[in-house]
This record gives structure tokens, C-alpha cells and sequence, in this order.
């Protein structure tokens, strides 16, 4: 069986509770297998990543096949929120949604889209219909307006983000689809040999967040930002920020020592 989350960002949680930790969320217009039902709770499978995880019941709105199908289609060339966010105004009740950054957006054109049927406005200058040229003056110019968004585990909207999350949404403007955790983006794609190649839109990974405290974990990827240039990432720990890169890790100038440990970096060109 297959479901949309229709809100502006859902909790995909670890266990069938409110209390339980949040893995990841669910953004409008999203699709999932449902794996599991529960008197109130949906195991899911987003169809985006491959995330799995639990989320409530009535946040999930069923689909038939041929809507799954047919909305698939329009998904897969569908335009995109590209600030942190707008809001979306629906033409049927006039009533308004916010939506953040990385929602898709079907059926768009000149400021509407539909989504199931239903009509919606939204300011067009926040929208794009095809991907960014992925370089530094593009990058720079995309993530500015996410500076200083906090920390938060499982997020990836523009209340809170984790790494991962920060990283999946910067990326997805650009054209490229990422895993969720870092741990398992860490093993696509094609590595630098050293920080000297690095490019605008690499991935940089790290094992070891308070570098000063003790020894890194080579076997643990624990971190993740988005290269600018060899010399500065931009990531979210604590906020959104840029900071420090050398072959160490990052730099923290407050803390005056580095905060994470420098494990690997993927080439931006050779991800999908």
C-alpha cells in the first residue's frame, strides 16, 4: 500500500510513539510504502531515500495505485522549493501551507501547481523548475539564506536540520539524490585522494566530532557538510555555518580547536 503525507513536514519516529526519537521527516507531497498498520501508527518506507520508520496514522493519506502511479510520474520532473520557506495558498479554501525547502512541487507552472487535484499558488521566485549548476558562486548564493537554521536530530526542514538532512536538501536544489545518514552516503560515489582536489559541492565526511577529546574512529562516519573551496565547509552542528577546512577537520574558531575529523570526501560529479 502506498500514502503522501499532504502537511508540511511529518516525524518518521524509531518506535510507534510520540515520545520515541525522530529518525527523519516526511515533507509535503512525499511518498511512502506502508509496511506495517497499527491502531494509530504506520511503519513506512519513504520512497525518496529508503527511510524506514513509524509515523501516525492520520498524517498519512492513502493512495491508490493509479494515483501512485500517475503522481510518480509527475514527481519525478516536479519543480522545487528552494529557500528555507514559502508559503503555498491552496485555490479550492484559500487557505495557507508552508512548505520548505526540497518540497516538490507537481504539475508547476508560472507560480501554481496541483497536487491530487488540488490547486495551489505560490511566489514563483522561490521555486525552481530545473536543477542549479552546482558551482561556488551558485553554491554560495543558495546556502546563505540557510545560515543559522539550529540543529535538529532527525530534521531536515527549515525549523531544524541535522547534518544529513541539511546536506540531502542543500544537494537535491542541485540535482543530486542522497541517502539520509551520512554513514551510508559516505560509500557512494567516487573519493578525493586529498583535500588539495577538493571542488565546490563535495562532500566531506568526518569520524569524530570533538577531535581534542580523544582519538578518531576511522570506522565511523559521524558527520557530514558540503565543501565551498579546500579551505571552508558549510554544515550544520548546533546551526547551520560556515567554517575552517584543512586535512585535520574543521576549525572551530570559538572553541579554538577542531571539532570534527577529516575521513574522506566524494566527488560532487560521480553522485546522481
Amino acid at each position: 500500500m502506498k500514502g503522501i503525507s499532504l502537511y508540511s513536514v511529518v516525524p518518521v519516529r524509531a518506535e510507534a510513539r510520540e515520545s520515541a526519537e525522530q529518525n527523519t521527516q516526511m515533507l509535503f507531497g512525499e511518498t511512502c510504502t506502508i509496511l506495517e498498520q497499527k491502531p494509530r501508527w504506520n511503519r513506512i518506507k519513504l520512497d525518496n531515500d529508503g527511510q524506514e520508520g513509524w509515523i501516525d496514522a492520520k498524517m498519512l493519506a492513502p493512495m491508490t495505485e493509479e494515483e501512485y502511479t500517475s503522481y510518480s510520474k509527475a514527481y519525478a520532473s516536479a519543480a522545487m522549493v528552494s529557500f528555507p520557506m514559502v508559503f503555498a495558498v491552496s485555490e479550492n479554501n484559500q487557505q495557507t501551507i508552508p512548505l520548505t525547502a526540497g518540497t516538490r512541487l507537481t504539475n508547476y507552472q508560472d507560480g501554481r501547481f496541483e497536487i491530487l487535484g488540488v490547486p495551489f499558488r505560490i511566489d514563483a521566485s522561490m521555486v525552481i523548475t530545473q536543477p542549479i549548476e552546482l558551482n561556488e558562486q551558485n553554491l554560495l548564493q543558495t546556502v546563505r539564506f540557510f545560515l543559522n537554521i539550529p540543529y535538529l536530530w532527525g530534521g531536515k526542514n527549515a525549523m531544524g536540520m541535522d547534518c544529513s538532512g541539511f546536506t540531502q536538501i542543500i544537494m537535491s536544489l542541485f540535482g543530486k539524490r542522497l541517502l539520509r545518514n551520512a554513514s551510508e552516503r559516505a560509500t557512494r560515489g567516487t573519493a578525493r585522494a586529498d583535500i588539495t582536489q577538493v571542488k565546490a559541492g563535495d562532500l566531506v565526511f568526518f569520524n569524530h566530532e570533538g577531535l581534542n577529546d580523544g582519538a578518531a574512529n576511522p570506522q565511523k562516519i559521524t558527520h557530514v557538510g558540503i565543501a565551498i573551496d579546500s579551505t571552508r565547509v558549510i554544515h550544520c552542528s548546533g546551526r547551520v555555518k560556515v567554517e575552517k577546512l584543512d586535512s585535520t577537520g574543521i576549525y572551530n574558531i570559538e572553541q579554538g580547536g577542531y571539532s570534527h575529523h577529516l575521513a574522506s570526501i566524494i566527488d560532487s560529479e560521480s553522485l546522481l
